[in-house]
């Protein structure tokens, strides 16, 4: 934990809805004028795009959640440092040729050479000096393995988090938002994205659900329409056919307002003494209403 330099960790699983609640976060840096460093999760896979398919044939259960195609080790060395002193390093995984060519164009102003193509890594660079908040979002913002005699264990990620948020909709809606994403945006087929699930399912256990007990504040979309069969769903259920449950694991610890929360979100009721149920086009309201008061202490915090 650093209150001269905040880590922020905003966490899911792949299809979860973790750039809506970046875009969220970027609107309330712009406006409160905050020097935010932002680190995509991506960056710190361990394969490239070729290497990762070249292992998934090897070995059935390799996949993105888990230890073996990510560098846990880079990520906690990251918020380490940064917490400590501001600094650090990173870098970007390239998703496509557009991507590959803007970051080949902003590193040779540098004069750095960087021919790195889609699906590979850009050279790892030293973070912006002078920033405020450290910003992440991906799948392993509060990953913690203490067994070093694994081969992969003895890292330990969430300490470094002073805010984690998960983003945790109910698993058939997780399913039904990654199906719908992989085939508009990659066009991959429903039969292959179930495969791809099916792959991830042991890494989804051992290390993407236990972050959500670690995290300070959870926010699930929870359907209200049928949802049965996610693999046959049609579209994905509109934000108004949803609640948004919102879990404090310790109202405490940003001295959480639960009345004035209440009075402010139309049709919001609590669930239990530190979860509040919003509709779900309210969604967007509630972050802005919880979060903006937490970064602003904790710019408070840093400046005393």
């Amino acid at each position: 934990m650093s209150k001269l330099h905040p880590v922020i960790a905003v966490t899911g699983s792949s299809g979860a809805g973790t750039t809506f609640v970046k875009r969220t976060f970027e609107g309330i840096f712009r406006r409160e004028k905050i020097k935010a460093v932002i680190v995509e999760g991506d960056s710190f896979h361990s394969v490239t795009r070729a290497e990762f398919k070249l292992r998934s044939k090897e070995e059935r259960y390799f996949s993105h959640f888990g230890p073996g195609a990510n560098d846990f080790h880079a990520l906690e060395a990251l918020f380490k440092a940064y917490a400590e002193s501001g600094t650090g390093k990173k870098r970007y995984y390239l998703h496509n040729d557009e991507e590959a060519q803007a970051h080949a164009k902003r590193l040779a102003q540098q004069g750095v050479d960087c021919t790195a193509a889609s699906g590979e890594f850009t050279p790892w660079e030293d973070l912006e000096p002078n920033t405020d908040i450290l910003f992440y979002e991906g799948l392993h913002g509060l990953v913690l393995d203490d067994s070093a005699e694994r081969k992969y264990g003895g890292y330990n990620v969430a300490q470094y988090v002073d805010l984690g948020i998960g983003v945790v909709p109910s698993v058939n809606l997780e399913w039904i938002q990654k199906i719908h994403r992989d085939h508009a945006e990659r066009g991959y087929t429903a039969e292959a994205t179930v495969d791809t699930i099916l792959r991830r399912m042991p890494d989804y256990i051992n290390h993407i659900t236990p972050q959500f007990s670690r995290t300070d504040i959870n926010f699930q979309r929870v359907p209200t329409v049928d949802t049965s069969n996610p693999f046959i769903a049609r579209d994905i259920p509109s934000p108004d056919e949803s609640f948004v449950v919102i879990r404090f694991r310790d109202p405490k610890k940003f001295d959480t307002d639960f009345p004035y929360l209440l009075a402010m979100i139309h049709d919001s009721f609590m669930s239990r003494r530190n979860s509040i149920v919003v509709p779900g086009g309210k969604m967007t309201l509630a972050m802005e209403l919880i979060l903006n008061p937490i970064i602003h202490d904790m710019l408070e915090a840093r400046t005393q």
